[in-house]
């Protein structure tokens, strides 16, 4: 199936599909909250504080995130407020366009992840599917967009790798 997923071409089409869907909804994220008059996640921050996720039993599952978000992210909220909105839109513009698209998925998921932590459903759960299949893709994910030129680029100059049998430089 990973062979499929790196290879193929038609996998490389399923795969442009699944980066459109999840770079809209990033983009558009990220789009809201950088234009719709400021963003603010302290009040999601204390939701999740208040309100952890519980198990069957009613215990906290997952009482280090609970700690991470009351020590680390809610004094440090400023920053949050531009790194949310910024990252979001970041993603999924590299996702739509197919510029680094394994990074910028990778980025997703961990935001994906730490919504999900915090105990929020939402799209989450699609977005984390599509998005570990464009991250075991590999480069087939980014074949049909700026990846193409971009991958080949940052091998021959920054790594000095030459060019793969079939790949462009």
């Amino acid at each position: 199936m990973v062979k499929w997923l790196r290879e193929s071409k038609v996998s490389s089409v399923i795969l442009l599909v699944f980066r459109l869907v999840l770079g809209y909804t990033f983009i558009s994220a990220g789009y809201g909250k950088l234009t719709g008059g400021g963003f603010d996640a302290s009040g999601f921050l204390k939701g999740a504080i208040a309100n952890p996720v519980k198990g069957p039993e009613g215990d906290v599952l997952y009482g280090w995130y609970v700690t991470f978000l009351k020590g680390f992210a809610l004094p440090n909220v400023d920053i949050f407020n531009t790194i949310v909105p910024i990252g979001e839109f970041l993603i999924g513009l590299g996702l739509i366009l197919g510029c680094l698209t394994t990074a910028a998925a990778f980025f997703g998921l961990m935001m994906n992840f730490a919504f999900f932590l915090a105990g929020t459903v939402s799209s989450n759960p699609q977005d984390i599917f599509l998005g570990f299949f464009i991250v075991f893709s590999g480069f087939n994910a980014g074949k049909y967009g700026l990846d193409r030129w971009v991958i080949p680029f940052i091998r021959k100059t920054v790594f000095k790798q030459k060019a793969s049998p079939g790949q462009t430089v």
